[in-house]
């Protein structure tokens, strides 16, 4: 196995809708090579939250999958969310045959509320790897929910054939300066993400690169951020993080996280990627006056429509 390299800007990109509620398969390969046209971005990750994953038919998830494989040449990663680990990794397998060669593996969806038994996140890895032929990424939970896992089921998953990075989310610093240096110390190889979309400098200088739905909307500012951080500059750092606050207070800084994905699809509209920002239930518009926050803040910010003629260019 060739792991993946993740060492820089892996976005998760939103699924583009038609009005209709279809998918708009057009916009969705325009938001992938753009992405793609990036040296720093290494993989797209579809199918997950920003990407209303859970929202698609197995149908369109496949076909979602097999349009990425075809129009970019970086690794397609899908966001694996099925219940049962036998589920899980049939949906794996599916996913790997369409095209995919990575899973960002999300923890069963009762683990939220009621907690997991040991050893049943090891073997949901174990299972997606093995007979779903797809690479793992351990996903790691904010620690506020029941589905953040431990030191020792972290430890146990990335010892795993085929665990190649792990996204961290944990959003609690006392637990990120305790476990990101231990699992380093035990596999050096680990590549570590952060997720921490809205408050991402505090974990800047600890990480291999970002796994964010952030970097939908802007990559270029993201990638200053990624390199400061690898520099340990602080100041560089310091100043691209000041230059997104606006659109990072706008996007994430509201009600509730889901509300995050809305605001991607508002970003990009903006910038000109999207006819509209049309999404699923259970999704809800965030309203006019929001909409027009959002775009405050991308003018604030500096953060410009795309030319899109000079990024089929740079494919």
């Amino acid at each position: 196995m060739q792991p993946m390299d993740m060492r820089g800007l892996n976005p998760a990109p939103v699924t583009a809708f038609n009005k209709d509620g279809s998918l708009d398969m057009e916009a969705n390969i325009r938001i992938a090579k753009w992405l793609a046209s990036f040296n720093e971005v290494k993989s797209l990750v579809i199918l997950g939250h920003a990407g209303e994953g859970t929202f698609l038919t197995t149908d369109e998830r496949l076909e979602l999958i097999r349009a990425y494989k075809d129009a970019v040449d970086i690794p397609i990663i899908a966001g694996i969310t099925g219940e049962g680990t036998k589920v899980a990794a049939e949906e794996a397998k599916r996913s790997f045959d369409a095209g995919a060669t990575g899973a960002l593996v999300y923890p069963n969806h009762g683990w939220l509320r009621f907690g997991f038994q040991k050893g049943a996140p090891q073997d949901r890895y174990k299972a997606i790897y093995e007979e779903g032929g797809l690479q793992t990424i351990l996903f790691q939970y904010p620690d506020a929910t029941k589905a953040s896992y431990d030191l020792d089921t972290q430890l146990d998953i990335a010892a795993q054939p085929g665990c190649v990075a792990t996204k961290n989310g944990v959003r609690n610093m006392k637990r990120w300066y305790v476990e990101i240096p231990e699992l380093k110390k035990a596999q050096p190889d680990l590549q570590v993400l952060s997720c921490h979309d809205e408050w991402l400098l505090p974990t800047m200088f600890d990480v291999d690169g970002l796994l964010v739905g952030y970097g939908n909307i802007a990559p270029e500012l993201l990638i200053e951020l990624i390199a400061a951080g690898k520099a340990q500059d602080y100041t560089a750092a310091r100043k691209a993080f000041e230059q997104l606050l606006p659109v990072t207070r706008a996007v994430y800084h509201r009600g509730s996280h889901m509300e995050g994905t809305v605001a991607l699809k508002i970003g990009l509209r903006h910038r000109g990627l999207l006819d509209h920002a049309t999404i699923r239930e259970p999704l809800k518009d965030l309203g006019e006056a929001a909409e027009r926050e959002i775009e405050a803040a991308f003018d604030a910010a500096g953060i410009g429509r795309v030319d899109l003629a000079m990024a089929a260019e740079q494919e």
